[in-house]
């Protein structure tokens, strides 16, 4: 059997704004969906693009309250601005604006049609660029999200009879998604991400390893401020990988948040494609069905190029390092420079990789002592299935 990969994308994902000041961008599906065309990765043999997609109420109640769907699907119908802070909405974070229900939907659905893919037509891999979605609780929208993808989707594989492994790699915690499978055994959460000391959401520390029969299935890795790609990829290659492994999931779901990048105006971690590639490479040597999700990343031409990686890596293809011609002039005539810049920004100072260094260090310690006996056993044997 050919290992068949869909790429979910509705150019209809452009069709909405959460205003013209707020930090997320739209834009950023058409650009990464070009640059991926413009490789050549949308036409490979096995390769499928897909819609989003339609979502039932059914399906969102899964994981969402129904007042809660109730209140976003009246707000997103009125011609007036709306709010209702005990919900989340209708903030600056979280604005309310014509169809916002139906842009939640779409993003959500193109990740549960992903998650179909997989179990019940054999897919190998699918990517859903709308979808990521982590902030998003049962009865709040958050971070910029107002319907939890991952969630929904996780709760259909649970339902097949699957068990999952969820790895976030946006630089904010998936905060939403650990709630979601908080007291779960049958879901190994994982998520690395910039410290929530000072930083949103204020969760995702060490101690929170999960409750009840959930208790050493969440695991958490925040990384202070200037973690570069050597810090970055130690924390991925000592905790989330052989995590991962040992679990041995029926289905990796991913959270491909580009924001951990150098140049994002939101975060100060300092990494570069090059960590990016090499833990999607060792993702993708672990040949599990795999799920990948969308997220974060506001600097939005390396959002494009770091989500084109990672379908890259999905259909096994390089990339050459310079863009393709009519990838340059589209977003030329878009304002755009041509040239992409990662190295620039904030660089860490050695006093500053010095106190990350320590503190990644710290943490592999905690989790190894907190997880590792759960999730490996004494003679490195899974303890689910």
């Amino acid at each position: 059997m050919t290992a068949r990969t869909a790429l979910i994308y509705s150019p209809d994902c452009g069709s909405y704004c959460y205003g013209t000041d707020h930090p997320f961008k739209v834009q950023r599906y058409k650009l990464a969906y070009e640059l991926i065309h413009a490789y050549g990765l949308t036409c490979l043999p096995d390769v499928s693009v897909c819609r989003c997609g339609t979502i039932t109420d059914e399906q969102l109640l899964t994981f969402h309250s129904h007042d809660y769907l109730a209140r976003l699907k009246e707000f997103s119908a009125a011609e007036e601005s709306r709010a209702d802070f005990r919900f989340g909405l209708g903030d600056t974070e979280n604005p309310i604006f014509k169809g916002v229900y139906d842009w939640a939907c779409m993003g959500t659905a193109g990740t549960l049609e992903g998650a179909r893919l997989i179990v019940e037509e054999g897919y190998k891999a699918a990517f859903n660029l709308a979808g990521g979605w982590h902030h998003a609780h049962r009865s709040k929208a958050s971070g910029f999200s107002y319907l939890n993808d991952a969630a929904v989707a996780i709760n259909y594989l649970l339902a097949q009879g699957k068990r999952v492994v969820y790895l976030d790699l946006d630089a904010h915690h998936g905060d939403g998604v650990q709630e979601a499978f908080y007291e779960n055994d049958q879901v190994l959460t994982i998520s690395l991400h910039q410290s929530g000391i000072y930083f949103f959401p204020g969760t995702g520390f060490e101690e929170e390893i999960g409750t009840g029969a959930g208790t050493g299935y969440t695991v958490n890795v925040p990384l202070l401020e200037h973690t570069d790609d050597a810090i970055y990829m130690k924390a991925f290659d000592e905790v989330a990988f052989p995590l991962i492994a040992a679990f041995d999931p029926d289905v990796l779901v991913t959270q491909m948040g580009a924001d951990t990048f150098r140049t994002d105006p939101l975060t100060k971690l300092e990494i570069t494609t090059h960590a990016y590639s090499y833990i999607v490479k060792k993702l993708k040597a672990l040949q599990i069905p795999w799920l990948a999700v969308g997220g974060g990343g506001y600097d939005n031409m390396n959002v494009a190029r770091a989500w084109t990686i990672v379908w890259a890596v999905m259909n096994g293809k390089d990339l050459a390092p310079s863009l393709p011609g009519p990838f340059v002039e589209m977003i030329r005539q878009m304002g755009f420079p041509h040239r992409m810049l990662l190295d620039a920004m904030h660089w860490a100072e050695d006093d500053d990789r010095n106190r990350a260094l320590d503190a990644v260090e710290r943490t592999i310690a905690k989790v190894r002592k907190s997880i590792f006996p759960v999730i490996i056993g004494p003679y490195g044997q899974t303890s689910g299935k």
